[in-house]
């Protein structure tokens, strides 16, 4: 059966992923030592928002250029985040196995997702030219 087309962003299967994921570094950034709230803390957590607000914000686009630079930015924002966490680990704040884990995987859901952006981008510029 075809799936119906997401009326709202928090119909995207990746916009609920990278949800869950902000609630999950949330948990984990809670445990960074305080002299971090204002450093590290407040980074991670700054561009971990970025992610499903960028996605959320690309889908009310009509464009397809400007809903992939959305979903690019929010790719970037997740390399970002992916940094923090190497750098939270190696100062000894938290085992980051299970966060960086589900980023690989939200990582390669944006992609696809992005990926099916600029393809369908192609075939409207092929119907359009007909």
């Amino acid at each position: 059966m075809a799936r119906m087309p997401a009326r709202r962003f928090q119909d995207l299967d990746v916009w609920k992923k990278a949800h869950e994921w902000v609630l999950m570094v949330y948990r984990f950034s809670e445990r960074f030592p305080a002299h971090e709230r204002y450093g590290l803390t407040a980074q991670l957590r700054r561009a971990a928002i970025s992610v499903p607000a960028n996605i959320a914000e690309g889908f009310s686009k009509r464009s397809y250029l400007d809903k992939a630079r959305y979903y690019n930015i929010a790719q970037g924002s997740l390399e970002e985040c992916r940094y923090y966490l190497i750098l939270s680990r190696d100062l000894g704040y938290g085992d980051d196995r299970e966060i960086s884990r589900m980023l690989d995987d939200l990582s390669r859901i944006l992609g696809s997702y992005a990926a099916t952006v600029y393809k369908n981008r192609h075939a409207n510029d092929s119907k359009n030219s007909q």
